[in-house]
């Protein structure tokens, strides 16, 4: 289980949202309008002219009763020309309408699709920046979960809930202006109806956003949990855990049930609670109004209060869709803090001025600011090293070693040792604590990263392959490698011959992470991936651990030829694979506690004597 992780495969103390709704949510509306600098005001003229045009064809209620209904009811005309007239005109206005709220709707579709691509655009860049640390904290599933349902929460409020929002602020604005104009007295009941509204709307939003916040990290953790159950279904079989991951995961089903249950029932009760207000604020009105017309105390016509009435549903339907839009941005204030929170990490540091130049062909060079050029060797030294993962609990302690150019270093002990750490601080995937590590007498922390990785050629204690062809996967350790330089590298570590017997050879398109490989055959490929790099410093962290003995000594000597001249540190468990080493270093417990050749280890009868024989030594 990754460090920082609970037992689901979520993140330990860690709650999203942390009470910064407006500042995630204005960050994201940010994000939309500088990439979007002409569409987004378009977008708001095509409102206003929609809104605009909605509140002329209420408006027109009060002409057509007080202006033409009532003048030829009373006089008896039948002349329906001017009549229809004035319906042409509002037809004419709503056809504007009608094609402004086309555009600005298809414009959202661009912005808000637009909009997940550039934010999972640059999610993806600062991922690709980010340490190794923070995927030793988050589980894939969490990371995953952030692309997916995060990303896409978000853009739903954007297509929806801002063009919601401002058209429901045009209309309130243009539909109170025509309410005081026609009637001061009902406008301020209309207005105290729409206050008790939003008051309660917003009391019940603030509830429903915590338990929209919940539903998102249960989101993240059920996806992380998925994730590890699939790619671990072989270990679950293998122990007969079914039954135990199925518990688990009734857990893990049962908070998320819960918290989506509890977010869509206090944001399902806020629709029916507002339509209720707003009918009860339609009878209270039209009674008012009806007493200030009978009683003459305001010049109140039929046409007037009807019209009223019509623009009072209209004023409060605007101020209940802006109400319930605290439920999507409740929903966009948890994702957007779970993808802002992840833009926040700070990315792995690189402070490194010195960089490399050249070719396989022609050798490599470190070059510094100044320009000045010096010959990559391969001398790696590391001086006093103390190193932790994580703040007061050290692993590494006092650690002292130097490779010379071309010399094989192996390092061996028990699990949990130090071993792999210390090719890790090697390639700067974490930072020591205390002490130095240089190549060619350079600090790591000097050199560029994409340089000090370019001159280490890793194979992996893991192996990962890639969706793509045999030949693709060789090559992903140099892009610019010709398919000849790629059959020539598999041909050293001796997986040519079963390639060819692969159907389509180097062309053979792998399952996913190579499912249709052994895992011997897969590891010959991480090798071979390595070589076609030909990098002058190697680290080879069990890299003939799934390779069969047999095998493994049929490529020892092109793995010698390969290592020739580089400078190689070797992790073996099987120590027959490191006795040519120039030199042995024996860890355990994150200390150096023995270092020399083969057979001078042995003779020593000390820890090597004890891991090569398997004969425990008592003093």
């Amino acid at each position: 289980m990754p460090r920082g992780m609970n037992q689901f495969g979520g993140p330990r103390d860690r709650v999203p949202g942390g009470g910064k709704i407006s500042k995630t949510v204005w960050r994201l509306f940010g994000f939309v309008f500088r990439n979007y600098r002409i569409s987004i005001p378009f977008v708001i003229i095509c409102i206003i002219v929609t809104s605009l045009t909605t509140l002329t064809s209420n408006l027109f209620t009060k002409t057509l009763i007080d202006d033409y209904i009532t003048p030829m009811v009373e006089q008896g005309s039948t002349d329906y020309a001017p009549l229809a007239a004035a319906m042409l005109r509002l037809g004419a206005i709503l056809l504007i309408g009608i094609i402004a709220s086309y555009v600005y709707n298809i414009l959202m579709v661009h912005v808000g699709h637009g909009t997940l691509n550039k934010l999972r655009g640059e999610l993806f860049r600062h991922m690709e920046k980010l340490p190794l640390s923070y995927f030793d904290n988050h589980s894939h599933g969490e990371v995953m979960s952030v692309y997916t349902n995060d990303v896409d929460t978000l853009r739903q409020v954007i297509t929806q809930s801002v063009t919601g929002i401002l058209r429901s602020l045009v209309t309130i604005i243009a539909t109170l202006t025509s309410m005081i104009v026609m009637s001061p007295a009902l406008s301020v009941v209309s207005v105290a109806l729409a206050l008790l509204i939003f008051w309660v709307t917003r009391k019940l939003g603030m509830i429903s956003k915590k338990y929209f916040t919940e539903r998102q990290k249960n989101l993240g953790i059920i996806n992380g949990f998925i994730e590890e159950m699939v790619s671990g279904q072989r270990v679950v079989k293998v122990y007969n855990h079914e039954n135990v991951a199925l518990d688990q995961f009734s857990v893990i089903n049962e908070n998320m049930r819960s918290s989506v249950y509890n977010a869509n029932k206090v944001s399902n009760i806020i629709g029916p609670i507002n339509a209720n207000l707003g009918h009860f604020g339609y009878v209270l009105l039209a009674i008012i109004g009806a007493v200030i017309s009978i009683n003459g105390w305001a010049p109140l016509t039929l046409g007037t209060i009807v019209a009223f009435l019509t623009l009072q549903r209209n004023f409060n339907r605007p101020v209940s869709q802006i109400s319930n839009e605290i439920n999507s941005l409740a929903m966009a204030s948890a994702g957007s803090d779970r993808v802002y929170a992840m833009m926040d990490e700070a990315v792995e540091p690189d402070e490194g001025r010195v960089g490399l130049e050249g070719n396989v062909s022609d050798g490599w060079n470190w070059v510094s600011e100044d320009g000045s050029r010096t010959p990559l060797q391969g001398l790696v030294s590391l001086q006093d090293v103390d190193f932790g993962y994580v703040k007061d609990k050290q692993v590494l302690f006092d650690i002292n070693l130097t490779a010379y150019p071309g010399q094989k270093i192996a390092f061996v002990g028990g699990t949990g040792a130090g071993k792999t750490t210390i090719t890790n601080l090697i390639n700067r995937f974490y930072n020591i604590q205390d002490g130095s590590i240089t190549c060619d007498g350079i600090s790591v922390k000097d050199i560029a990263l994409p340089s000090l990785r370019a001159s280490l050629g890793t194979v992996l204690q893991e192996t990962k392959l890639f969706s793509g062809t045999i030949m693709e996967n060789i090559r992903y350790g140099r892009l610019d490698a010709t398919d000849a330089e790629c059959i020539s590298a598999a041909t050293l570590v001796c997986a040519d011959p079963f390639i060819r017997r692969m159907p389509d050879g180097y062309n053979t398109v792998l399952d996913a992470d190579g499912g249709n490989l052994s895992q011997g055959e897969r590891q010959l490929l991480a090798i071979a991936r390595a070589a076609v790099a030909n990098p002058p410093v190697l680290i080879l962290d069990e890299a003939t651990s799934s390779i069969d003995t047999r095998t493994e000594k049929l490529i020892q000597q092109g793995m010698d030829s390969f290592m020739k001249g580089r400078t190689t540190f070797v992790i073996a468990h099987r120590l027959s694979t490191v006795q040519n080493a120039d030199y042995i270093v024996v860890l355990d417990h994150g200390r150096i506690i023995e270092r020399g050749k083969h057979a001078e280890l042995l003779a020593q009868q000390g820890k090597y004597f004890e891991l090569y024989t398997g004969n425990q030594i008592t003093l």
